[in-house]
């Protein structure tokens, strides 16, 4: 067989399918906090469909269910208590510059 040839054969490794994240008894409701957390970032951002395995449409009640517990006030809209945390506050070491008359 030609080099040009081989590179388009698959590979017959077999995988091991994963699990729907989402489950047949699940529903997916604003309230369902247990549920909703697990699709949000530690930022409090909405993850991604690929990153989550989730269909479209699940992905899209996902996304609103998340939308109306931040409105009820159930979540927060951010989580930034990482952002003012500083661990070391570097010193400038640029030069001091001086005016010439």
């Amino acid at each position: 067989m030609d080099k040009s040839k081989r590179l388009f054969l698959k590979s017959k490794r077999s995988f091991r399918r994963r699990l729907p994240p989402i489950g047949l008894g699940d529903r997916i409701d604003y309230r369902n906090m247990s549920l909703i957390s697990r699709f949000i970032s530690e930022q409090g951002k909405i993850l991604s469909r690929r990153v989550n395995r989730l269909t479209l449409k699940q992905q899209r009640l996902i996304t609103i269910a998340i939308k109306q517990a931040r409105i009820l006030s159930s979540l927060p809209f951010l989580n930034n208590e990482k952002q003012f945390e500083r661990t070391e506050a570097t010193p400038r070491t640029t030069g001091l510059r001086t005016r010439k008359k």
